[in-house]
């Protein structure tokens, strides 16, 4: 963003420059300095349950997060949205400000995106005062962040339909555009989109984030590390699940990061009986074309345990281009010739890289 836009944005906010700044909360917080009606418009900017995503999803990108979780649920016209990344962090001090009026993050960390302007803790009054309850679940410095807002739907309103999942389809003109009711599932599917060189979104009820924070974890902590773990309190919050030995531990680490479910649930996390979901811009790609998609490694160790590696798209890419080349070396030596694109199969105790070839006549 150029440095224009963002005085101009202050100037709108805030005034004349000597007027940015009300007070410095510390730790990269500060409160800005705001007229009456300003902060009564703030509590008109969220209208819907769409619009609390997107604003938690910004909230997680500016502090720094590569991996979020979005779960939510409906529940007796209850909402309950739960965003857990991997962050900054909120330290405990600042965990009751970033909900108050006008409290941000410092000014030039500020960012310009499709939806506007945006800087961390910026939306969280305004979805406080729209929300039944929101509350940080669980945070500390450089630890990442779980934060909980619950609604009642029929005080704020959102899309009926909520299952349909967004797809590419083709225009007259030939573009591609996404289609789709704006649901939670669209509004999170636009996000990963817009940011997918930045961040990883996974999406879904509380039990499958958790399978898909559980999987996370145990592919990013080594062995030795879960055999021996270190102070539960100093692991970032994506990777705690790796620490829980029983499933009524998991099922309570994750309640304290406002994931409810069972115990039950919880075993079928770890017997790998319960799927984690794939990066939304995974299944934006094979809901779109499924007829290009190839076929998912399977990744769940032998008994059924869903704890195997899981590579990003890129990294699978890259692997198999660094194969079709050291075939292609030895293609002439040994008279023979790739027939295929190279295969990577992903599992818990190797990466299997098959490539087809055939006898040169």
């Amino acid at each position: 963003m150029a440095d224009s836009s963002l005085a101009n944005f202050i100037d709108t906010v805030c005034g004349e420059s000597h007027l940015r700044v009300e007070a410095d909360l510390g730790d990269g917080f500060v409160r800005l300095r705001s007229s009456e009606a300003e902060r009564r418009q703030a509590a008109q900017d969220i209208r819907s349950s769409e619009d609390i995503l997107i604003e938690l999803l910004r909230n997680a990108r500016d502090a720094g997060a590569r991996h979020i979780f979005v779960a939510t649920q409906k529940t007796e016209g209850r909402r309950l949205i739960t965003i857990v990344d991997d962050g900054a962090g909120i330290p405990a001090l600042q965990q009751e400000r970033i909900f108050e009026p006008r409290v941000t993050s410092k000014l030039d960390t500020a960012h310009m995106d499709k939806w506007g302007m945006h800087g961390r803790g910026m939306a969280l009054y305004s979805i406080a005062v729209n929300a039944e309850t929101a509350r940080v679940a669980s945070s500390a410095r450089g630890l990442g962040a779980s934060i909980a807002v619950e609604t009642d739907t029929e005080r704020l309103g959102e899309k009926t339909d909520q299952s349909t999942f967004p797809r590419f389809e083709r225009e007259a003109s030939g573009s591609f555009a996404m289609r789709g009711p704006k649901n939670l599932l669209r509004t999170a599917a636009e996000f990963a989109l817009e940011h997918r060189d930045q961040c990883s979104v996974f999406f879904g009820t509380p039990v499958e984030v958790a399978a898909a924070l559980y999987a996370f974890a145990i592919a990013t902590t080594s062995p030795a590390a879960r055999a021996f773990p270190a102070d539960r309190a100093a692991v970032p919050l994506v990777k705690r699940l790796a620490l829980t030995a029983t499933p009524d531990a998991l099922a309570d680490e994750c309640a304290e990061m406002a994931l409810p479910f069972s115990s039950r649930s919880a075993r079928r996390i770890m017997d790998g009986t319960i799927e984690p979901p794939a990066p939304l811009i995974d299944r934006l790609r094979d809901e779109s074309f499924p007829s290009a998609t190839p076929a998912r490694p399977h990744t769940r160790r032998k008994g059924g345990d869903s704890r195997g590696l899981r590579l990003a798209e890129a990294d699978v890419e890259a692997l198999r281009e660094s194969a079709a080349r050291s075939v292609e070396a030895l293609a002439d030596r040994y008279f023979l010739e790739a027939v295929g694109r190279p295969e990577v199969s992903v599992g818990a105790d190797a990466i299997r890289i098959t490539v087809p070839i055939r006898k040169m006549s």
